[in-house]
């Protein structure tokens, strides 16, 4: 999820841990763990444009980071503290394995969070990379983050000890249970209504994706794969009509000898092979991830795809020469309008 749900989480975690020790330090340095792993997309210059797709939400997302990050972290606060901090000083309080267990709790919980989101997490790197999405909730949900951040905003208030901080601090972390508990139970039923359509609507399918769309769980996303095209199809909560599924064409002839192209499988990985391929107006491939589907619902328009890659053809293959997510810029304010309007059904 975004940095803020990280940090709010990771701060919840210190505080549960560290809180009656150092106070309100805790939820700093949850705070700070719960965002470390994130910190992957520091080597994004340093890499191409798919290396770094691939790389995030990669081994710094993993258990195995959790387990010897969350040792070698803890170990280094505690010595850092030993020596620099002052003898009479609170993290004097704080011994090697609090430290130690603070930091896993941080990374741990970062990754699981990030496994609801359709982006997904390769929880099992280096051993596999394997993505585990769920996708039940969007990158941005603020139902999820802003009750949490108000319940870690009252701890913050409360003294050291007071059974007020420990009440407000596990109010907040259920609060992040239960919600995501209901995404999981919401995203059944969408499930099932999708299903439901398609029967209906006689779509004879091979699979489907389902996702919510940005800053909410009301507003959901579906795509369809069939033998030979893709549907694109929305349900509100609040719809009372049936679901309007458009066609989108896959165009997957349009890559050659995509089965040897380092690039292009790539790209199939981290889509999970929901994707499609246009020609732009300038002439270049884009390939477009269709598991967020589209702004309009209907694929019309090279920038009408949530997640779009700009592909460049060389001599050696296939390099993505521009990552594009979201709406262009200047149309922040028409895709945010469409979306509510959207979002209060039809």
């Amino acid at each position: 999820m975004d940095s803020i749900s990280q940090f709010v989480l990771g701060a919840a975690v210190g505080e549960a841990v560290l809180g009656k020790k150092i106070g309100n330090k805790a939820l700093l340095y949850g705070g700070i763990a719960g965002t470390i792993p994130d910190l992957d997309i520091i080597a994004g210059p340093l890499m191409t444009e798919v290396d770094a797709l691939a790389f995030h939400r990669g081994i710094s997302h993993s258990i195995f980071f959790a387990v010897v990050g969350g040792l070698l972290m803890g170990w280094l606060f505690y010595k850092f503290f030993k020596r620099f901090g002052s003898k009479s000083g609170d993290h004097q309080l704080v011994g090697l394995r609090s430290w130690q267990c603070m930091f896993f709790l941080g990374f741990i919980t970062h990754s699981i969070l990030d496994c609801f989101t359709m982006y997904g997490t390769q929880l099992f790197a280096p051993f596999t990379n394997f993505r585990v999405a769920f996708s039940t909730v969007s990158v941005a949900d603020p139902m999820y983050t802003l009750p949490f951040f108000i319940c870690l905003c009252i701890v913050a208030f409360q003294k050291r000890h007071s059974l007020k901080r420990l009440r407000w601090n596990y109010i907040g972390i259920a609060w992040s249970c239960l919600y995501l508990c209901f995404t999981v139970f919401n995203k059944a039923y969408v499930n099932s209504v999708f299903e439901q359509q398609l029967v209906k609507q006689n779509i004879d399918y091979n699979r489907f994706i389902v996702g919510p769309t940005i800053f909410n769980n009301v507003l959901w996303n579906a795509t369809v794969e069939t033998d030979s095209v893709y549907y694109q199809g929305q349900y509100s909560l609040f719809d009372i009509n049936d679901i309007q599924f458009n066609p989108i064409e896959k165009n997957h002839n349009y890559i050659d000898d995509s089965s040897v192209d380092r690039t292009i499988e790539i790209l199939k990985w981290f889509t999970s092979e929901y994707y499609n391929i246009i020609e732009r107006k300038d002439r270049k491939l884009q390939f477009n991830d269709l598991r967020y589907g589209t702004f309009k619902g209907k694929g019309d328009g090279e920038n009408d795809y949530i997640f779009r890659f700009v592909l460049d053809k060389r001599e050696d293959g296939y390099f993505v020469e521009v990552a594009k997510g979201g709406p262009e810029e200047g149309d922040e304010k028409q895709m945010i309008s469409q979306l509510w309007h959207r979002i209060k059904g039809n």
